[in-house]
């Protein structure tokens, strides 16, 4: 609207001047080199206003031929940023759909025409990790990471390149070098948080938190701060026990619910003579996830109480969350140790049609605590080498007798209580890892704890074997549930021994018993 305004009180003022003129007409002498020309105001302000144009159109055409090679230098220029332009599209269009053949063919067109160019770069890189070149994929990467506006992506690249080859030095020396220049970047803290917790620098860990908090929410904020947190009590309980403390309360404040803070924290309370708040802590966890850890730290709050005060205690604790294994479990261990037979059955009875291997354990020490029944004992003790596994902390296709902070790949809070491989086979709707994270998914799952081998009682000598004092309805082993012909299953881990392999040696039932009580964990009472 100001425009059109303006315009118009152009127009108008130079109208009222063009009308000033016609009503004022005079006469104009000009005498030059002889010449004499006589006209009026308004011929000679024409003839001015004409020359003034002639004198615009040939310096218009002179300057025009002056930067016609300058023109002709930028038009090819565009044209060729043109057809780069349509070379990196079409690429990073045939890179996404797979097709490795124009992938080629327009990357080495973009190569040519825009060489320089940070996407003709990467989709000289992107051309080379789809053709399965590292090589030329590193020498790309490592050309964006020499310039300033593509360093941080370059060294994104080399870290990705680093770990699909498996070398984490170089990989997290990229990853803490993309930190430097940009904090903000989601993978490379990522990455220099799984050295820290691979090295153990739960200081530096919390520190490179409280850094990258404003791109958390608040509560994975406060779950990671709580993990830290006790894996650094954990570190420092034996050097430095106020610390240790300090850490292990604040964890259990930030994360009410997390079984490895409200155990360590409750523990050292009650070390400390502060029992209720110990057992405020312990109640809480509890009643979210039973565990039995929390059940050991409730059961031993008070440094030598008998046991049936500590079996009071756990009918206590076992109300928060009846029905649940752990509370049967940690109610009969209680009961065993003080003798209370009756409650340690009643509280097993719900689990005895189809016991876990503590279950199984239990039962046995039941027996012979109560009857010194042997041939009962060894007959549960039977049924918990061929038993259901037990939960267990696990992570990455590893299991830990208790809880780590990091997997051994570095990845923060991967442990979960759970019991292993249950989620295998299982339908998900995660969608597949792409890239060097399904790499390192995919690592064989070598030294992962396996259960204990299985025993078949009837290949033992008959001196050896257990007495049956119920009918032989296959205890030991569960029929597996028909499966329909189509349907076969993939092999997760090979179950078969190598053609020179003589497979493991025989094994008595003595050793057998040995081990599986070291392997089943929870609570276990000494017995001669």
């Amino acid at each position: 609207m100001t425009r059109v305004i303006t315009f118009l009180i152009a127009v108008g003022i130079l109208a009222l001047g063009v009308a000033w003129l016609a009503d004022r007409p005079g006469e104009v002498m000009v005498t030059w080199q002889g010449w004499r020309t006589e006209t009026s105001v308004m011929m000679l302000a024409a003839a001015a206003l004409a020359a003034m144009v002639v004198i615009l159109i040939i310096w218009t055409l002179f300057r025009a031929i002056l930067r016609s090679p300058w023109m002709l230098r930028g038009h090819l220029h565009r044209r060729r940023g043109e057809r780069a332009y349509q070379a990196i599209s079409r690429g990073l269009v045939a890179i996404g759909s797979g097709d490795l053949a124009a992938a080629r063919a327009h990357a080495a067109e973009a190569k040519r025409m825009a060489p320089a160019e940070p996407l003709s770069l990467l989709l000289s890189a992107q051309h080379a990790q789809l053709s399965g070149d590292r090589a030329a994929a590193e020498d790309a990467f490592h050309a964006m990471a020499s310039r300033a506006d593509t360093k941080t992506l370059g060294l994104h690249g080399l870290f990705v390149e680093a770990q699909r080859r498996g070398d984490r030095d170089s990989a997290h020396a990229f990853a803490e070098e993309a930190a430097r220049e940009n904090p903000s970047l989601g993978w490379a803290g990522k990455a220099v948080l799984e050295k820290l917790c691979i090295t153990g620098d739960w200081a530096g860990a919390l520190a490179l938190l409280e850094r990258n908090k404003r791109v958390l929410d608040d509560e994975s904020y406060r779950r990671q701060r709580a993990v830290m947190l006790t894996a650094r009590a954990l570190a420092t309980e034996d050097t430095d026990r106020d610390t240790a403390k300090a850490s292990a309360l604040e964890a259990a404040k930030l994360a009410p619910t997390f079984a490895p803070a409200a155990a360590l924290a409750g523990r050292m309370l009650a070390e400390g003579g502060e029992l209720r708040k110990a057992a405020r802590l312990v109640h809480k966890a509890w009643e979210a996830q039973p565990h039995p850890d929390l059940a050991q730290v409730f059961s031993d709050l008070r440094f030598g109480d008998a046991a049936r005060d500590r079996l009071k205690r756990i009918e206590a604790l076992v109300k928060k969350a009846p029905g649940h294994i752990e509370s049967a479990l940690a109610l009969a261990r209680a009961a065993i140790d003080a003798q209370e037979f009756a409650k340690a059955r009643d509280a097993l009875a719900a689990h005895l049609a189809a016991p876990t291997k503590r279950v199984a354990l239990l039962m046995a020490e039941l027996e012979r605590a109560e009857h010194n029944d042997e041939g009962r004992v060894r007959e549960w003790i039977a049924r918990a080498v061929h038993a259901a596994p037990d939960p267990t902390w696990t992570a990455d296709g590893h299991v830990s007798d208790r809880w780590l902070p990091a997997s051994p790949s570095g990845r923060l809070d991967a442990f979960e209580w759970r019991v292993p491989l249950a989620g295998i086979g299982k339908p998900s709707n995660e969608k597949p890892a792409i890239g060097p994270d399904a790499a390192i998914a995919a690592t064989p799952m070598l030294e992962q704890k396996t259960a204990a081998p299985v025993v078949e009682v009837e290949s033992l000598p008959p001196s050896r074997r257990p007495p049956q004092s119920e009918p032989a309805t296959s205890q030991h082993a569960k029929p597996e549930p028909a499966k329909p012909e189509h349907a076969k299953p993939e092999p997760v881990i090979p179950l078969v021994h190598a053609p020179d392999d003589p497979g493991p040696e025989a094994e008595s039932i003595e050793d057998t018993v040995a081990r599986v009580e070291a392997q089943a964990g929870g609570w276990r009472k000494m017995v001669e």
